[in-house]
């Protein structure tokens, strides 16, 4: 059917605008673009695109009118996916980073300060001592109008606008004519392709890396943890605003334009992005599971679950569910990572082997390990408790299983008997044993007791030093714990001193075996030449012995005086006439009281170079198989901030390693 006379006219008309414009065969055609030039041309071929379309719906396949405009719509179609291409190629200079970190800040929710960096501390390049400001100085006064920071705000979701309003209603009034012809993938792919460069232009700004899910577990765990921080941050910049800002456009430029064509341009510009950053954080939660990784895990598994609500509304298209469906997997792994970390740390602190004893009966390097490991544990006490839901599986002291300590919770009345709480306790339950067999490697009785009485006093000081750990161990068990390095000072002070008291009885001084006014001078002599041997030993070793705690230090050092100081001031007060009444008597009594006194002052000091005792010598195995050597685990007071043992092999709170 023929198109009456007047639309004859403007239907040729309008061919001819499409064929002037063909860069197959029109060498100005091919060096300039419609959209850079007047808008009243824009108009005219956008009008002439019109026109023949509308002819065509008139038309009949046979019709010559219908062969012709089917081949202008070819050429047009052509032209306007080089325009669509060129237009989005000139809007993709990469957001200025601080534009994207500045948007996440002011949108994030209140995060927890555990694992997050201050915000000026964040590196978006591989090397952490640069800040995303001096990473990018200078780069506000850029002139690129793509990058203007409008915002649209919904929660902790931030929208900016990556291209100006024409730019886009350009693109729009092009996208509506592919679609209406029939070209709807052609403009989804040319879309999709350089949108896609963008982002991956602003991942590298951002410092996410292209790295698979190999190259990732290849990494060494001190190289992943910058990684992971960075990661963290640059995740919550992703989802929040990079991939909420691009969902945003596909909707102004899509949206109406057929069934779910912005999520399909959506899907095909960010979902292999979303999956590049995702992959790290899957890497991490199926990796080997090893003590020293439970924090950054848990600081990832915090992150994800704080990102999930946004990522439910960003990828809530039925075309991003497997990215969906991503997120909340790797985030249930990692709290499963997290789970079974905290139970392998369990049997590696029980079956911890070393056997050297630690010089001096300090501290063992196990113990500073463990408790600053559980320190830390309750500094993410919020998220474990959800984590965490089943009680530990301890032994039972009618199992008659020696390698494995008994305990019954019941017994820690008004204890809380949350799962995590009752897991912190187990662990110091399971440390304490495993020091109990170290103490038995010590040949001396006493040295065995002041091992156990440092390492127990310790733990009782690390748990009052910590309000939220003391809190979950509670005051039942931690009166538990007092007595248990009481009883160890107690069993100290009988291995050490009755033998040296028993040197200072009267039995046996008097002829008649009784208490008569008589007294045998050699068996006296004797006497203080045994408390002199004794002593000098007692002083000599004990001095090399080491006390690190100040206080209890002084405190054993005051029992031990008011133990021996009056029993030997008595003795030398009813027998030191005798004595002096003989020959040389100097060489029996060797101590005055005030040398007692000062003597005393000697004990716990460590004095071990002066004693020719090597400190280096005692290397012990941390968790891990890796050798730590005790004299590096010094403590300090307790920071916020966590250091590492020498190990590297988990966070600790002393900083003066």
């Amino acid at each position: 059917m023929e198109p009456p006379g007047n639309d004859a006219v403007q239907l040729e008309s309008a061919e001819k605008i499409i064929l002037r414009w063909d860069s197959t065969v029109s060498e100005d055609a091919r060096e300039r673009m419609i959209f850079d030039g007047d808008r009243s041309e824009i108009e005219r071929y956008l009008h002439a695109v019109d026109e023949i379309q509308r002819s065509m719906d008139f038309a009949t396949l046979s019709d010559d009118r219908s062969k012709s405009g089917a081949g202008a719509i070819q050429i047009a179609m052509a032209r306007l996916e080089d325009e669509f291409r060129s237009i989005l190629i000139a809007h993709t200079a990469p957001i200025e980073t601080d534009t994207l970190v500045d948007s996440s800040h002011s949108a994030s929710r209140t995060d927890s300060s555990v694992g997050d960096l201050p915000d000026d501390s964040f590196s978006y390049a591989d090397d952490d001592s640069f800040t995303g400001s001096e990473l990018l100085e200078g780069a506000g006064e850029s002139s690129r109008s793509s990058t203007i920071a409008s915002y649209r705000s919904t929660n902790s979701i931030r929208e900016i606008d990556l291209m100006p309003p024409e730019a886009i209603e350009d693109l729009r009034s092009i996208a509506e004519r592919m679609i209406s012809a029939g070209y709807l993938r052609e403009c989804v792919q040319v879309y999709g392709s350089v949108r896609k460069s963008v982002v991956d232009a602003n991942f590298r700004g951002l410092g996410v890396e292209k790295l698979s899910i190999g190259d990732v577990q290849k990494l060494e765990w001190e190289t992943l943890e910058k990684k992971i921080r960075r990661w963290i941050r640059a995740a919550k910049v992703c989802v929040r605003v990079l991939f909420a800002s691009e969902k945003r456009l596909c909707e102004q430029i899509f949206e109406s334009l057929g069934e779910s064509t912005d999520d399909a341009c959506f899907t095909e510009t960010v979902k292999g992005p979303a999956i590049q950053l995702f992959n790290f954080a899957e890497a991490i939660s199926i990796s080997r599971r090893s003590p020293e990784k439970l924090f950054k895990i848990l600081d990832l598994h915090d992150a994800l679950s704080d990102l999930l609500p946004d990522v439910d509304f960003v990828f809530e298209a039925k075309s991003s569910e497997s990215i969906r469906v991503q997120a909340e997997e790797i985030t249930s792994r990692l709290a499963e990572a997290a789970r079974g970390i905290l139970s392998e740390f369990e049997n590696a602190v029980l079956r911890e082997p070393s056997r050297i004893p630690v010089p001096g009966g300090t501290i063992h390097p196990l113990t500073r390990y463990v408790m600053n490991y559980i320190s830390l544990i309750s500094d993410y006490k919020q998220t474990l408790i959800e984590l965490i839901l089943s009680k530990p599986v301890t032994g039972s002291r009618y199992s008659g299983d020696l390698t494995t300590p008994d305990m019954d919770f019941n017994e820690l009345e008004g204890q809380s008997q949350a799962p995590l709480a009752l897991h912190l306790i187990w662990i110091i339950v399971i440390l304490q044993f495993n020091l109990d067999g170290k103490s038995k490697h010590y040949k001396d009785a006493s040295l065995a007791h002041l091992f156990m009485m440092n390492n127990v006093h310790y733990i009782v000081q690390k748990i009052k030093g910590s309000p939220e750990l003391r809190e979950m161990i509670g005051d039942t068990y931690l009166k538990m714990l007092t007595g248990k390095y009481r009883q160890a000072a107690t069993g100290y002070q009988r291995a050490t001193w009755v033998r040296v008291l028993y040197c200072l009885r009267d039995e046996g001084l008097h002829p008649t075996g009784g208490f008569s006014s008589g007294v045998s001078k050699s068996a006296l002599r004797e006497r203080f030449k045994s408390f002199n041997a004794m002593f000098d030993e007692v002083h000599r070793t004990q001095a090399a012995w080491l006390i690190p705690d100040t206080q209890l230090r002084e405190e054993l050092r005051i029992s031990i005086s008011e133990l021996v100081i009056p029993a030997y001031r008595s003795f030398l007060g009813r027998f030191k006439g005798h004595i002096e009444s003989g020959k040389h008597p100097e060489n029996y009594i060797k101590y005055s009281v005030e040398d007692l006194e000062t003597a005393v002052l000697d004990f716990f000091e460590g004095y071990q170079e002066e004693l020719g005792i090597d400190s280096s010598a005692s290397n012990v195995k941390c968790l891990g198989n890796m050798k730590c050597t005790w004299s590096n685990h010094n403590d300090g007071p307790d920071k916020k901030a966590s250091a590492y043992c020498s190990t590297r092999l988990v966070p600790v709170k002393d900083p003066e390693v």
